[in-house]
């Protein structure tokens, strides 16, 4: 059996990780390599990938090409990706307020309408 050498550091992983499980419904898991992730309801939110390299976020194909003209310095898709709804992130080049917006719209691509509903009330409730 070939087994893969991991190139990956969680440290790397730490600031995404921390944000997307601010979003309800989210659990911290692991996935392909042993790389840590996060899910919502068991489907894949976002990872580090086992080259180390870089972060796969599920996103929607219309926010995913937006960000990639918008961003193209920030984000690319690896051949690999092109066929499915996922956006990778390079993972020196990032910011706060920019991640949380693409994990938000990653998170309501994956979770139930009522967990939306729920967090869209309590964001309005807090004048965010």
């Amino acid at each position: 059996m070939k087994t893969k050498s991991q190139n990956f550091n969680y440290s790397d992983f730490e600031a995404v990780k921390n944000i997307a499980l601010t979003f309800p419904g989210t659990e911290e898991s692991t996935s392909h390599e042993g790389t840590p992730s996060v899910k919502v309801r068991g489907k894949l939110m976002c990872r580090l990938h086992d080259s180390g390299e870089f972060i796969p976020i599920r996103l929607d194909f219309e926010f995913r090409d937006r960000y990639l003209e918008t961003y193209p310095e920030i984000f690319h898709v690896p051949d690999h990706f092109k066929n499915y709804p996922y956006i990778c992130m390079w993972i020196s080049n990032h910011n706060q307020k920019l991640i949380t917006e693409v994990l938000e719209l990653s998170w309501r691509g994956l979770a139930t309408k009522r967990q939306i509903k729920e967090y869209d009330e309590n964001k309005l409730a807090n004048g965010s």
